[in-house]
């Protein structure tokens, strides 16, 4: 199996920490250890803990807190993972086949597309609109599903657009999928990071044959305890524990307590408000920077997550502007051709908001560069 090269996560890993500033990035500012565990009793308790091999599908007190974020899910219907990205390595691997077809919505995060390429099939893109605020046109779905459809994978709340899709579009995405039999992935690592109050409606529960994928790296705000799981049938998270066996095997002892502690009722409402906080507060003067480069950028508000997706204008190229931005002004971002559309950039506003600004300002210096160099 030849697997392609990964070019968003490269582009990060490489230059996140070469650069002066990062707007790469898609969650919110990390919590410290002392800021999720503040109590320092409780704390010493974790910290005490013997360093053993854990439960490997995680423990039944963990699994149980993720299961409080499904309707009618229970432990069973839970296995714990290496973050969000083991959930759909684990879950891409142990329905596809050779000569399978995906149906993958794009833009993206575009790790289930390329594992299904590597593991022989064909992939085919089921296409967010931006007249529809970043919706899918569901006259698109009896095109790109048929008979050999094996998967439809989605991600919502959407990375990179930061949209929800409406109940009236899940609900197509499960007629689509039951009337050829198709398998669901619904990547819902962004659930919780929604600018009102309300939680993003699960796909857990709509369909049978559906696997629901997420984690504590984004609305969590937790990405360094590389903690995710998937939400499914019983029998189904009983065969994929099989396959996690031959990945990362369990988590670690410390990341289980700690992701039990993030996951406590409490704690977890703390977390999400933090994060919703740091969302509200950060995109507007994103979006009004945005809205005064209208005759450069077009751009569609997102409804959750701490990232914003502008379309170039003029026919610019975003890996070229990433790389000039990267190369000139060690500005960092995320060109449009790394989640799948090219002529788009994502920009990450979940930091500090005095680094976002400084940020803009070496844009605003390569756009004024660049536009007088275009003049002569």
């Amino acid at each position: 199996m030849q697997i392609e090269p990964f070019e968003l996560e490269r582009w990060q890993s490489v230059w996140e920490n070469k650069v002066e500033l990062n707007i790469s990035e898609s969650g919110v500012q990390p919590l410290t250890t002392a800021e999720l565990v503040p109590d320092p009793e409780q704390l010493r308790k974790i910290l005490d803990v013997q360093q053993l091999y854990p439960q490997t599908n995680g423990s039944e007190e963990l699994r149980s807190r993720i299961a409080e974020l499904y309707p009618g899910a229970s432990a069973e219907n839970v296995l714990v993972t290496c973050g969000g990205s083991e959930a759909n390595y684990v879950s891409t691997w142990s329905l596809i086949e050779p000569g399978d077809e995906v149906v993958f919505m794009m833009p993206n995060y575009m790790q289930i597309a390329g594992v299904a390429r590597a593991m022989g099939a064909t992939v085919k893109p089921l296409w967010l609109r931006e007249a529809l605020d970043w919706g899918i046109n569901v006259d698109d779905l009896p095109r790109v599903v048929t008979p050999k459809t094996k998967l439809i994978a989605i991600c919502n709340p959407s990375n990179p657009t930061g949209a929800v899709l409406r109940e009236d579009m899940r609900a197509a995405v499960v007629a689509a999928a039951a009337k050829v039999g198709a398998w669901i992935i619904s990547d819902e690592v962004y659930r919780g990071a929604e600018f009102d109050d309300a939680m993003t409606a699960t796909m857990w529960g709509s369909y049978e044959r559906m696997l629901c994928t997420a984690g504590l790296s984004k609305a969590f705000s937790l990405p360094g305890l590389r903690t995710g799981w998937v939400i499914g049938a019983p029998n189904v998270i009983e065969k994929l524990w099989s396959y996690h066996d031959y990945t990362s095997i369990g988590p670690s002892m410390l990341t289980d307590r700690l992701a039990s502690v993030a996951l406590e009722p409490e704690r977890r409402a703390w977390i999400l408000n933090r994060t919703r906080e740091f969302v509200r507060r950060n995109y507007p003067p994103l979006r009004a920077w945005l809205d005064a480069h209208a005759e450069t950028f077009s751009h569609v508000a997102p409804k959750a997550g701490a990232i914003a997706w502008a379309g170039l204008r003029d026919g610019r190229n975003s890996a070229l502007m990433a790389e000039e931005l990267r190369v000139k002004k060690s500005v960092l971002l995320v060109p449009g051709d790394q989640v799948g559309m090219e002529g788009f950039v994502r920009f990450g506003f979940g930091g500090d908001p005095e680094h976002l600004q400084k940020a803009r300002g070496r844009i605003d210096e390569w756009l004024g560069e660049t536009q007088a160099a275009r003049a002569r």
